[in-house]
């Protein structure tokens, strides 16, 4: 597998990383050391996806925009190799049959007992408030059964803002809640009121953790 091959590299990475920013993890415990789980979290600037993985003792698998894996410029080059090395999911946002080949993939990594985190906005929040989840966090947690853990990121904006393309020296904080109980909420992946629902109640548990303003719509890329 391609993350296998990449852990050297991702270890080095971090150590780098390490050096410039201060990083503290709250709510370890919360995250189960094996066994499938579904991280969802925030999403405020593309390092979430470096920090996040930083703060959990097991491999993490994530969803990623495709434009990530052809990134141009140093930094882009950079993700790009960094999520292509670390075998992470591409998806394609505007192209729905490729979207939901992403989520059978995805699918597959919880299955396989494995950590896969999600960013249930779908893009990076552009004001720093929460928006909107979008659904396929639901489905996939109703159809692995796979325990939901709420993810509050913090800072990571202020490591690269938008427009930088070197990183700047900064405080992360990153916090894990307690699984989020959706047996009463919702059993049915299929069902899209069931799904909806199970949704708002992960994004209701994101939000108490993060303390950001919640928007009722879906960010825009």
């Amino acid at each position: 597998m391609a993350w296998v091959s990449g852990l050297t590299e991702r270890a080095d990475v971090y150590e780098l990383v390490k050096r410039v920013v201060r990083l503290r993890v709250e709510g370890a415990e919360h995250v189960p050391a094996t066994g499938p789980v579904l991280l969802a979290s925030n999403h405020l600037s593309i390092t979430d996806s470096t920090f996040l993985p930083m703060a959990v003792a097991r491999h993490v698998t994530f969803m990623a925009k495709a434009e990530y894996f052809t990134g141009s410029g140093p930094f882009g080059r950079f993700v790009s190799w960094f999520m292509s090395r670390d075998g992470q999911v591409a998806v394609d946002r505007d192209d729905k049959r490729a979207a939901v080949a992403s989520l059978d993939t995805c699918l597959d990594v919880l299955h396989r007992g494995n950590a896969f985190a999600i960013y249930p906005e779908g893009t990076r929040s552009p004001d720093g408030r929460l928006y909107r989840g979008r659904t396929g966090v639901a489905w996939l947690a109703l159809k692995s059964g796979a325990p939901v853990v709420p993810v509050a990121m913090f800072g990571t904006d202020r490591v690269l803002p938008p427009g930088s393309v070197i990183p700047r020296p900064a405080r992360v904080r990153v916090v894990f809640g307690k699984p989020v109980q959706l047996a009463a909420i919702a059993t049915d992946p299929e069902n899209a009121r069931e799904r909806r629902a199970a949704t708002e109640a992960i994004m209701a548990s994101i939000g108490k953790l993060s303390g950001q303003e919640y928007v009722p719509k879906y960010a825009r890329a």
